[in-house]
């Protein structure tokens, strides 16, 4: 069974986090054993990326969810080392602006989708317009619960339009997150990265936990399935998602365009030989 039927949440299934291993690691004893296959599957995605690119019919959305020190950042570094620079962005989703609260909750994140040729991968997304502000009660449940409509409503209007959209939950131990904590604290290099949030949100995990159940019961559809990545162990976190997205092009039936001009006159006007194949 590959990991994109092992991990995705089919339309209409309910959602139990915590019957899902944060740390399965699958048929694999470590990083060294998976790295060949890691390695091929980055291989896969440089491969299937250079025809998206030049082929620029269609694009690649993947949206990175998970609660702090899930692993988001770590993912994009892993996604971007399989692909070339030029064609891909990255987007984060921080508190919205002035600007972005005065029109609807799509509107900044709408702006951010990618074009034909493109992989973008949101770093948190709009899904944040259904977790955050309901777990703080910051908007209210009649405003929050009509916003899934609207994703799906969005999600599929990208698919109509050429753009594969592919959706990871990073599924981590309340433990395992408390450790990654811990090492932060303890490398000069990533103190920055901490903040007294940090600790006073896991007062909040089970109602977490509830909302992204439901979202993700809600809006994991056929055009743009959620997958539940168990992600205690970074180095499965990235095999399983790098061959979810690879498998995934790879059905997109990329191909290298047509020549845009006349081979042959090119040669005869430049006085360039043929090179046998």
């Amino acid at each position: 069974m590959s990991y994109r039927e092992e991990f995705i949440v089919h339309p209409g299934a309910r959602l139990h986090l915590s019957h899902i291993d944060p740390a399965y690691k699958g048929r694999h004893e470590s990083h060294e054993k998976a790295g060949p296959l890691i390695a091929e599957s980055l291989a896969n995605m440089a491969r299937l990326q250079y025809l998206l690119y030049a082929n620029a019919s269609r694009s690649l959305l993947i949206v990175l969810q998970g609660l702090d020190a899930a692993g988001k950042d770590g993912v994009v570094r892993h996604l971007f080392s399989g692909m070339n620079p030029q064609g891909t962005r990255v987007f984060s989703f921080k508190e919205p602006s002035a600007e972005d609260r005065a029109h609807d909750f799509l509107w900044r994140v709408h702006q951010r989708a990618p074009g034909r040729g493109e992989v973008v991968i949101y770093n948190r997304s709009h899904y944040e317009d259904v977790l955050v502000v309901r777990v703080h009660e910051s908007v209210p449940r009649e405003v929050w619960s009509q916003r899934y409509a609207s994703i799906n409503d969005f999600e599929t209007m990208l698919t109509a339009n050429g753009t594969q959209v592919l959706k990871f939950y990073l599924h981590i131990s309340t433990e395992e997150q408390l450790e990654r904590f811990k090492r932060r604290l303890d490398d000069p290099a990533r103190q920055w990265k901490i903040s007294e949030s940090d600790y006073s949100e896991r007062l909040f995990w089970p109602q977490y936990i509830e909302a992204y159940e439901e979202a993700i019961e809600r809006t994991s559809t056929k055009l743009a399935p959620w997958f539940v990545i168990p992600a205690n162990h970074k180095w499965f976190r990235d095999l399983a998602i790098s061959q979810i997205v690879a498998d995934t092009m790879n059905d997109m039936k990329l191909s290298l365009p047509p020549a845009r001009v006349d081979l042959a006159e090119i040669r005869r006007k430049y006085h360039v030989a043929q090179r046998n194949p």
